[in-house]
């Protein structure tokens, strides 16, 4: 049976990994000379995959890499048991083949972890008991985040630390990214990489002159993919799996997702599956893959309109069908019964800082969440 060559939710790695090719060398670049990078991108444009595909290049060429989710990671004890686990696994483990050694790192610590070997992979788990005295925890955490510069001196190999979901150090600790600078700017030989789902904090972490962060890394904007390689990437998958795409097919998926990678991906995933073996993908199997999406997505967009206000809604129901105008005109407002301006204007700002409506110029918008237009016409909502 054949497997459907297209894959959206997961990372994209290996060969479902599409272009990126000039941001994922600029990444490489940056973090083999030890450059603090912070990649800003649209939710779901593919972040995550882009680090870790440039995380497993890096690392077959002997850069030490050790990452951290911080997503669900509610204190500072769960965040200094996730780093310590990373760094041995990662950076200190294999430091002389001597994991004795590497384990000695973390006995000298204010707070001792608990360390137990999981039986089913061969892993060290990492825990710190809550209830000790805050300077204490500080003190052991500032001390696992010295840890990688030491490692990176003494192995004398690149080394760099990435946070994933970055923006929960604020949730964790809104001192803790004070804390994180003071130590992570002494660190010349180690490249931080920051990555964050909620723009609108990250932007403030990394842009606002008062956030510690301030202008303290490399700032890379992912984009939509360009559309002549992803057109190569769509046609290429059909075919390795005895399948072929109208060139219009083609040509319609990326008018509708825009070299959205996520939505493209999800679109193509549909279409693949609704075309015979041997066959070309035309405009009826389009069609119904696109069924197969809005069915998909159902749900997600289902909860999303039940927590927006009945502004948000209306705005929503103009611009699924009839994007980029002047919103707050009066006769757009007219046309689809909006109220005043400074109420469409505050709905927006909303919209836009959730990332369901993105500013495309002066007074100018476009719903920005993949397939919702689509969803918004067909509900009638």
């Amino acid at each position: 049976m054949l497997r459907n060559p297209f894959n959206f939710g997961d990372l994209a790695l290996d060969a479902t990994f599409t272009d990126r090719a000039d941001e994922l060398d600029e990444l490489k670049t940056d973090i083999r000379n030890g450059l603090n990078v912070v990649v800003f991108a649209p939710r779901r444009y593919g972040k995550t995959s882009l680090v870790l595909r440039a995380a497993q290049e890096l690392t077959k060429n002997g850069v030490l890499i050790a990452q951290v989710d911080l997503m669900q990671t509610a204190t500072k004890e769960q965040l200094a048991a996730k780093l310590a686990a990373s760094i041995y696994e990662h950076i200190a483990g294999p430091l002389l083949r001597a994991r004795e050694r590497a384990t000695a790192l973390f006995r000298g610590l204010r707070i001792t972890p608990v360390m137990t070997l999981d039986p089913s992979d061969g892993s060290v788990r990492f825990s710190f008991s809550a209830g000790h005295a805050p300077d204490d925890v500080d003190a052991t955490l500032e001390r696992i985040l010295e840890l990688p510069a030491e490692l990176a001196a003494e192995r004398k190999r690149p080394v760099a630390l990435v946070f994933d979901e970055f923006q929960e150090v604020l949730e964790i600790d809104p001192r803790l990214p004070a804390l994180m600078r003071a130590i992570f700017q002494a660190q010349q030989d180690v490249a931080h990489v920051y990555l964050g789902s909620k723009r609108s904090m990250m932007e403030r972490l990394f842009n606002d002159e008062n956030e510690p962060f301030w202008r303290s890394a490399k700032q890379i904007e992912l984009g939509p993919i360009p559309r002549a390689p992803f057109e190569v990437f769509i046609r290429a998958r059909f075919a390795a799996t005895g399948k072929s795409v109208a060139d219009d097919v083609v040509a319609e998926i990326l008018d509708r997702t825009g070299g959205h990678p996520y939505a493209t991906q999800e679109l193509c995933y549909g279409l693949w599956e609704e075309t015979d073996d041997g066959t070309t993908a035309g405009g009826d199997e389009l069609a119904r893959g696109l069924d197969r999406v809005l069915r998909s997505e159902n749900a997600h967009f289902t909860r999303l309109w039940d927590t927006i206000s009945r502004n948000q809604r209306l705005v929503l129901q103009a611009l699924a069908q009839e994007p980029l105008r002047a919103v707050t005109s009066e006769e757009y407002r007219r046309r689809y019964g909006l109220p005043a301006p400074s109420s469409v204007q505050k709905a927006l700002d909303r919209l836009v800082a959730e990332e369901v409506v993105r500013r495309e110029g002066p007074g100018s918008y476009v719903i920005a969440e993949p397939f919702l237009a689509d969803w918004v016409r067909r509900s009638g909502t």
